[in-house]
């Protein structure tokens, strides 16, 4: 079982009704502005931050728009002062902290000390290097956990009680049966009143942000999700993306975004009516001709399916799904979320693949939410869906600022800046995506034992 405490059963007694299950934290989406046209916070003293992790996420590469030292840096300009790098690659620390420092933003890193661990920067730190806020990009596999080495966010509790955290996502890809855990690091979060946000960047983005103008707008009940993310495999070039024993499996680790998103729409998950499917490695339409690693040093048993397709209950009454497919070639992903309101339903039709038949209010739909996203709306008494573009976007950026806003307490208008994901909703996220993987594991154990037996019974004919 996923966890003993399902969503459904936390909230019993204080259920909100159905029309308003999916209401969550949001911002007008014309407050998210771009990067290039916000200004540097004001002030003139430090802020300290903490980076723990030297990869990518913190950093940047070429494979994608990430890179949160980036965004820091353009938020607290002067102001910021990296006090600590933490990673136990002490020689890649070393060297993405030389690029920094023979760089424009040298200000932010010319004292920044490099650490194997957190404990090592605390047992040096002096009271003039406190941070006030720790910045977690590390793998997800020392997240998440009470175990010791996994517990990041149990240290900076510790050792830095009250200040604010972010943590990447998703919040773990530990084992089945530490959720328990995550939900206890959740808890104490929360108990101790810590400003943490957890980065589903894809909350923030504008057409995200409209969406749910939308519906709250229109006083719209959601009916159904459908969400969809399709990856192109060929550039995935690292082995443990490809071992569900370290990666957890692309749904968990990759899918996360949109089941998120689907929780952020449609509300609270009954984890026990998730259904799944896979297509698996091993089966003849589960092949595929450009893999960029060796995927038979994988264990059998630990080799990722190729097509993961979920349907499950909301709390509310509706319905969601989601299905993550390993199949394209070259670099772009193809991802989309539908959400269905009030009386709307979805129509195939041969010159528009995907469209709605309007009937009562608009239902809105994401498509490209990483690169340039477009928000198509269909209203009432018009045919024809609007598409609306955001050229400009960073929900990276968005998400930083909402943050760095929260923690100095700056905005007057307490609508103007808020944590969209915290960690407990983090979470639940999790929980789902685990959920996911194991109805999809079950069916397959199904389908190979009902094979098994008719395999069985055919022999046991044949020597009749």
């Amino acid at each position: 079982m996923v966890s003993s405490r399902r969503p459904s059963e936390r909230r019993l007694s204080d259920r909100r009704p159905s029309a308003v299950s999916s209401r969550r934290p949001s911002i007008d989406p014309w407050r998210l502005i771009p990067m290039d046209k916000a200004s540097h916070v004001g002030g003139s003293d430090d802020f300290n931050v903490v980076f723990i992790g030297a990869g990518n996420i913190m950093f940047g590469s070429d494979e994608g728009p990430w890179n949160h030292s980036f965004r820091f840096e353009h938020k607290l300009g002067r102001r910021l002062k990296v006090v600590a790098l933490i990673d136990p690659a002490i020689e890649r620390a070393t060297a993405v902290l030389q690029k920094k420092c023979d760089s424009f933003v040298v200000s932010a890193y010319q004292d920044t000390r490099v650490f194997k661990t957190l404990e090592d920067f605390v047992k040096s730190m002096s009271p003039k290097d406190r941070p006030r806020a720790v910045i977690v990009g590390s793998p997800p596999m020392f997240r998440g956990s009470l175990q010791p080495g996994r517990d990041i966010e149990m240290q900076i509790l510790k050792h830095f009680p009250g200040v604010a955290m972010f943590i990447e996502k998703p919040i773990a890809t530990g084992p089945l049966h530490e959720i328990e855990d995550a939900f206890t690091v959740a808890k104490a979060i929360s108990e101790s009143k810590t400003i943490c946000s957890v980065g589903y960047m894809l909350r923030y983005l504008k057409a995200v942000q409209m969406m749910k103008q939308i519906i709250e707008e229109n006083n719209l009940t959601v009916m159904a999700t459908v969400a969809r993310y399709a990856c192109a495999y060929q550039a995935i070039a690292k082995p443990d993306w490809w071992d569900k024993s370290k990666s957890a499996g692309p749904v968990v680790e990759q899918g996360t975004h949109f089941c998120d998103l689907s929780r952020y729409f449609g509300g609270e998950v009954d984890i026990s009516t998730v259904s799944a499917h896979s297509l698996e490695w091993d089966e003849n339409a589960g092949h595929l001709s450009k893999i960029s690693i060796d995927e038979s040093k994988i264990a059998p048993e630990n080799r990722i399916p190729r097509v993961t397709t979920a349907t499950w209950k909301y709390d509310s009454g509706a319905v969601g799904s989601f299905t993550h497919v390993v199949a394209l070639h070259d670099t772009a992903y193809s991802c989309e979320i539908e959400v269905y309101a009030d009386g709307y339903q979805l129509k195939y039709d041969i010159n528009y693949c995907c469209s709605m038949i309007a009937q009562s209010f608009q239902t809105p739909r994401l498509v490209n939410p990483y690169v340039q996203p477009v928000l198509y709306v269909r209203r009432p008494g018009d045919e024809l869906e609007q598409a609306i573009r955001f050229p400009d976007d960073d929900p990276f950026f968005s998400e930083v600022s909402n943050l760095i806003d929260i923690i100095e307490d700056i905005e007057e208008d307490p609508e103007a800046a808020q944590i969209l994901s915290t960690y407990d909703d983090a979470v639940r996220t999790y929980e789902l995506t685990w959920a996911i993987r194991q109805a999809a594991e079950r069916s397959r154990a199904a389908k190979l034992q009902a094979s098994a037996e008719e395999a069985a019974g055919a022999e046991k004919l044949e020597a009749a």
